[in-house]
Parts: structure tokens; sequence; C-alpha cells
């Protein structure tokens, strides 16, 4: 991660300019799109809209997804979250999240959502769902590990 002027400011914010506080890490959302929630597209990269071109969902090394938020949808059952690298195109079908229900709401770290960090940046793709139907729209809730625990600015 990179070194964090934004860190620093929340720290300094707090009246700390000797770095002994520990600022910790800003949540983030990522907006998402799926197309197809179905079987049939499992290994499918998430979007970042249903724009036609539209970017792939790409998220840094380090990254943590915290919950999962579905906020539109025209189908039903479940679907899972996985991972592929970037660069090594490693692939884990449920790393983000398993069985997340496609239905409006939320789902936070816990049975579902796994917490676990990503080792590199990383596809976020539809994977392994055995009951999923139609699109899927929403937010991915995730904060990127700090390697350097708040050391970086004052």
């Amino acid at each position: 991660m990179a070194l964090s002027t934004t860190q620093s400011i929340w720290r300094s914010g707090g009246g700390d300019q000797t770095r002994t506080a520990y600022c910790g890490s800003g949540l983030m959302a990522a907006q998402f799109y799926i197309a197809d929630a179905s079987p049939a597209t499992a290994g499918t990269n998430v979007k970042v809209s249903s724009a036609s071109g539209a970017a792939n969902l790409i998220l840094p090394s380090g990254a943590v997804v915290v919950s999962v938020s579905i906020t539109a949808e025209t189908g039903s059952g479940t679907f899972d979250l996985g991972a592929t690298g970037y660069t090594s195109g490693t692939a884990d079908n449920n790393y983000i999240a398993s069985g997340v229900t496609v239905a409006l709401g939320t789902t936070s770290v816990g049975s579902v959502v796994t917490g676990a960090a990503l080792t590199e940046m990383s596809y976020v793709t539809v994977t392994d769902n055995t009951s999923g139907t139609g699109t899927v729209t929403g937010f991915i809730t995730y904060f990127v590990t700090d390697p350097l625990v708040g050391q970086q600015n004052v």
C-alpha cells in the first residue's frame, strides 16, 4: 500500500503529531454489477456498472471485504464471489463470499463473507453459485490492510 497522506491527516486531526495514535484504515465502497447470477456464468468477472463496456471490478492487494450490499436485483437464489489474481490468474471461487442471497440487503463478515485479505490485486468474479438467477447490483465495502501499521506519515 502506498504511503498515506490521508491517514496522517486523520491522525493529525486528532491532535497526534508523534505517530503515537493508530489511525486505522478507511472503509471504501466499490459498486458492482452482475449481469447474470446463474450457474452458467460461473467464473465471469463482475463489472463496475451495467453500462456497455463497463470495466471489470478489480480490488487491490490487501483488500478485506467486510460486507456485500445488494441494492437492486431481478432474480433469486444465491451466488458466490471469488477472486482471480490479476497477474497470477489463480482463481479461488469462494475467496470473498460463499452463498450471498440474491435479495435486497447487506451481508457482513461471518458465515457468508470470509473477511480474508486478498494476497494480490484481483478481479472479483461470480462463481460456483448453485441457484442464483437474474441481475444483481450493489456495493462491496472493504478496507485495505496497512502493512506499516499506521506509521506512514505524521
